[in-house]
């Protein structure tokens, strides 16, 4: 690293800073596989720092106490300087992550303005309860800001999952501080200076980098001052992050992992199942929690399906994800790499076979197709986390049920039919949290979004997250002289 590497510093209190410590770390560039930038390595101080400052700024600023009219009109301020900011922030996820620049910049720089302008004009919109008493009195209810969010983002779709955050969070006149993911912390300070510029007063939204144990992000999950923890990322840390938690009875919301099904029965229009398929697996080089990573095919058109399948699935573009002709970009971390190809070097040897696909250069895995797999493989049961898809055939649609919620995860499933009864019938069994019906990661923010089993605790979007990051209150008026 040269004296010009890029450095990324904390944001606290409205002030960009090191760490105390003056202790960095380096950012790597997936493709290159060279760091890029130099990042300050937060722990317990700066993250004690952080929540003092959001503190404050919730106790004694003026954020809380704003209009919803005014504090909407400074984040859709902000979401106008996101899109005017659209190549640095989608720059910074795609040297940060290896996601392919068209999708960092094309779709999530748009979703995270999105997120900023819906949850400004839902909580200017949203509607309490009138509740008219037969004693002579009428209650009614309140939502009012809970206090310091401590929001910790993974680093799959890093901007995107920040605002999603982040926006109901401020939305409703909370302050925050985010931890970014450390393999992914640019995007994170360019937005918190986006924000100052845009008019959030300093204090409300602090950026604090670092890793998770015995580091910022521990310290975050343990702080009495913190009123509420938002967090996205591995089924295992959110475990650790509600033992935490609970220490202080701080509310929780939790979105972890997933092992999404996908049931495409014989009926199913094939282009639009082959497409999607392909789409919901090999997106962002399989590193989405959402991901269809189970295939089921009903046997009479499974052979036909996995043909069409494996040819769509060889004809992406694996490359440099600067280049806007690139599908897939390699993993975005060399330690996600290791754990990706342990997975595909595995297949032959729990018995399966890899139809296509396989080990690429550098830290690339190409779009691998597993077949005859038996249910017990760790391919099978366990969430991989990069593009690498088991199919198997079905026969009945309780077959197909069975198959699908047969896992310990529970975020989403997918299925494809021309049959309107059955899909009806269908969603209604699967054990998920979103069920998406001949299409794919659509989304309605209004809609609640969130897991069963170990994909999470709470939901969030629309109402779901006013209820997380508020605290709502009844008051009781006596309208009508009645005795004490």
């Amino acid at each position: 690293m040269t004296s010009s590497t890029p450095f990324i510093p904390h944001l606290i209190d409205g002030e960009p800073v090191g760490s105390a410590s003056g202790a960095r770390f380096d950012t790597v560039d997936p493709y290159t596989r060279e760091p890029w930038a130099q990042v300050a390595l937060g722990g317990a101080e700066e993250a004690a720092r952080a929540v003092a400052a959001a503190r404050r700024a919730f106790d004694h600023g003026p954020w809380p106490r704003m209009g919803f009219a005014e504090r909407g009109a400074i984040l859709h301020r902000l979401a106008d300087l996101v899109e005017a900011h659209a190549d640095e922030l989608g720059g910074a996820d795609t040297a940060d992550m290896g996601k392919p620049l068209r999708d960092s910049r094309g779709n999530d720089v748009p979703r995270s303005a999105l997120n900023f302008r819906f949850f400004a004009d839902h909580a200017r919109l949203s509607t309490g309860d009138a509740l008219p008493m037969d004693s002579g009195h009428h209650a009614y209810t309140r939502f009012e800001p809970a206090g310091v969010v401590a929001a910790i983002a993974p680093w799959n779709f890093p901007l995107m999952l920040e605002t999603w955050k982040i926006a109901p969070a401020l939305a409703w006149g909370n302050t925050v501080v985010l931890k970014p993911a450390e393999d992914t912390p640019a995007s994170a300070s360019i937005l918190a200076r986006l924000a100052l510029e845009a008019g959030v007063p300093a204090g409300v939204l602090n950026v604090v980098h670092g890793y998770g144990p015995d580091s910022a992000g521990q310290a975050l999950t343990e702080d009495p001052r913190v009123d509420r923890i938002t967090f996205t990322g591995e089924s295992g840390t959110g475990r650790a992050i509600s033992r935490a938690a609970a220490a202080n009875l701080t509310p929780v919301s939790l979105e972890l992992g997933g092992k999404g099904a996908n049931l495409v029965f014989a009926d199913a229009d094939l282009d639009t199942a082959v497409s999607w398929s392909i789409r919901a697996i090999f997106a962002n080089a399989g590193q989405v929690c959402l991901a269809g990573s189970r295939l089921y095919v009903q046997r009479p058109v499974y052979d036909e399906f996995l043909e069409r399948f494996a040819a769509a699935a060889d004809a992406l573009v694996v490359g440099d994800p600067k280049d806007p002709g690139t599908d897939v970009g390699p993993l975005a971390s060399y330690e996600h790499y290791l754990k990706v190809r342990g997975y595909v070097e595995g297949v032959e040897a729990d018995g399966g076979k890899l139809r296509t696909g396989g080990l690429g250069d550098g830290w690339v895995v190409r779009p691998t197709v597993v077949v005859d797999v038996p249910g017990s493989a760790r391919v099978y049961r366990e969430e991989v986390f990069g593009p690498v898809v088991v199919v198997r055939p079905f026969d009945t649609e309780a077959e197909a049920v069975g198959l699908a919620n047969d896992t310990r995860y529970g975020l989403n499933a997918m299925l494809f039919t021309e049959n309107l009864s059955r899909a009806h019938r269908v969603a209604a069994a699967l054990k998920a949290g979103t069920v998406w019906a001949n299409c794919f990661f659509i989304r309605d923010l209004r809609a609640p979004f969130g897991g069963v089993g170990d994909s999470g605790v709470g939901r969030e979007g629309g109402t779901f997250s006013r209820e997380f990051f508020t605290e709502p209150k009844a008051v009781v008026m006596a309208i009508a002289p009645v005795p004490a």
